[in-house]
């Protein structure tokens, strides 16, 4: 690898590094690369995930304060990113490569239209959750109904959904970040600040896992991992800084362009 070509590696590690803290889908910027320099496309997705892994846990360590204002959903839905993340990796080293590439399009492309329509949907959902409350009779006082504390009854769908796109991001990640965003938004009805920091959680999770894996398992190109490493690990940090100072909308409006772009761009090619 020439002088020039590393500092390609090293620019977009940065550059993905701080689109997966901020938004998701860094890898959109680090495979291509890996791929343009002549590497097999699953050792370019493994060496991928594996050099993108420091800058999702940076990324994670950055949004600590949001992390543990919500820290009785964290157990849960950890367990659920690391099982995810495994069999996502397992099922890359067995299935055919591609095997999943006809329905990435679709999934993106789906958690953009969540992303859209999440504020309409989590008012619906308001809406029926206090018609189905029953109101106390006339002239009856007691205690206000308990405000639910963040992590509180977050039941079976929301890991079961967590584990599913957990498998997608051990098995290839584009846009991991937009498909965990979108499901929790819309699931949880919270500042979408706070849910990006669960979601950089999850991400270094099924990132991590899925790493260790492939290290243990496959063939790696280690000298651009140690490259995306470096500059992933500063744009997470960066990506942290940035990200908590996007208002909901924008970085609602982001998720939205971001994934829509990505969907698009799969489908088409």
């Amino acid at each position: 690898m020439s002088p020039a070509e590393a500092l390609l590696v090293l620019v977009a590690g940065l550059g993905a590094g701080t689109v997966n803290t901020v938004v998701g889908s860094g890898s959109l910027l680090t495979f291509p690369v890996l791929l343009a320099l002549g590497y097999p496309p699953v050792v370019a997705n493994v060496s991928n995930t594996i050099g993108l892994t420091p800058g999702s846990i940076s990324g994670a360590l950055g949004y600590r304060r949001e992390l543990a204002a919500q820290s009785a959903r964290l157990l849960p839905l950890s367990v659920a990113a690391v099982l995810g993340g495994l069999t996502g990796g397992l099922l890359l080293l067995i299935l055919p490569p591609g095997a999943f590439r006809a329905v990435v399009p679709a999934l993106i492309l789906l958690a953009a239209l969540l992303m859209g329509i999440q504020p309409w949907l989590s008012t619906r959902l308001r809406a029926r959750r206090a018609v189905a409350v029953p109101a106390a009779p006339a002239g009856r006082t007691g205690p206000p109904a308990p405000h639910a504390s963040p992590g509180a009854g977050i039941g079976v769908a929301l890991p079961a959904a967590v584990f599913t796109v957990s498998v997608y991001g051990g098995y290839f990640g584009a846009a991991q970040g937009v498909l965990l965003l979108a499901l929790l938004a819309t699931v949880l009805d919270e500042d979408l600040n706070l849910l990006n920091g669960l979601k950089n959680l999850l991400q270094a999770l099924v990132n991590l896992v899925a790493a260790i894996l492939f290290a243990l398992t496959t063939e790696v190109a280690w000298y651009p991992v140690l490259l995306l490493a470096l500059g992933s690990v500063a744009g997470g940090r960066l990506g942290a800084a940035l990200g908590r100072r996007v208002p909901a909308p924008v970085l609602r409006a982001l998720v939205i362009v971001v994934g829509t772009i990505v969907g698009i761009t799969l489908l088409i090619t």
